[in-house]
């Protein structure tokens, strides 16, 4: 693997170098990265889109509304599992396959 020295100016840079920009330089777990933000989409949202929105956005609602038990054993449930890495995050991915 190729060893390299970023010139100067971005040695301690992170984020944009200007608001235009579509490049960003960060630094993360002791190593530089650059990457480039794709062009967002600036159309109307497509019907698959809004009802994958209101989906999600009835995961979050029903998770906020769990009661202490339902959190109780999400969370054993979260400790047997290894594929997610927040508890919030697997509680509303479960929430959502309830909703399918």
């Amino acid at each position: 693997m190729a060893t390299f020295s970023l010139e100067i100016p971005f040695r301690d840079f992170r984020g944009k170098i200007c608001r235009h920009s579509q490049i960003i330089y960060k630094k993360m777990y002791g190593k530089r990265f650059t990457s480039a933000i794709c062009n967002p989409n600036v159309s109307a949202p497509t019907e698959a889109q809004t009802a994958q929105r209101n989906k999600m956005r009835n995961a979050v609602a029903s998770v906020k509304q769990l009661t202490q038990a339902e959190i109780a054993a999400y969370q054993t449930a979260f400790k047997a599992q290894s594929t997610y890495r927040t508890l919030r995050g697997y509680m509303i991915a479960r929430e959502m396959l309830k909703l399918a």
